[in-house]
């Protein structure tokens, strides 16, 4: 049940009381997606419980790019590594631009941690022009 955050896992378990112990990587990896997607679409000083939770406006980074782009990898490195504890390992690299020539692409890379053993994830993440940040593995 590790593989879904905490009031996920309470549904589940009230849904399906006979499936608390087997870990679904597939679930997992789907949690932590959704998670991530939520953690960087949080803008930092937005969450009054933690005030670091969350990224700067990566919007701002556009205008001092390509020099903000190390800020930028380390900012989502370190929350990930702060609020996602099932990845393990992260690394996170800029990708080129693609078509759209204003937005931001970054690859994760990470082990996750299940059933006592660590499983390669990758992921990518895209900034768009509007600020909003997509995760998809």
């Amino acid at each position: 049940m590790r593989e879904q955050r905490l009031l996920e896992r309470i549904r589940s378990w009230e849904q399906e009381p006979a499936k608390r112990s087997r870990e679904d990587p597939k679930k997992t990896i789907d949690s932590v997606v959704s998670h991530l997607q939520r953690i960087l679409n949080t803008r930092q000083g937005s969450v009054p419980i933690a005030e670091d939770y969350g990224v700067p406006d990566f919007t701002d980074a556009l205008r001092n790019y390509p020099e903000s782009v190390r800020d930028c990898e380390r900012a989502i490195r370190q929350m990930i590594q702060k609020y996602e504890p099932r990845l393990k390992a992260i690394r996170v690299h800029f990708l080129p631009p693609d078509e759209e020539v204003l937005a931001l692409r970054f690859q994760i890379a990470a082990q996750l941690a299940l059933d006592n053993e660590k499983i390669p994830v990758q992921f990518e993440s895209h900034v768009g022009t509007d600020g909003k940040i997509e995760v998809k593995q």
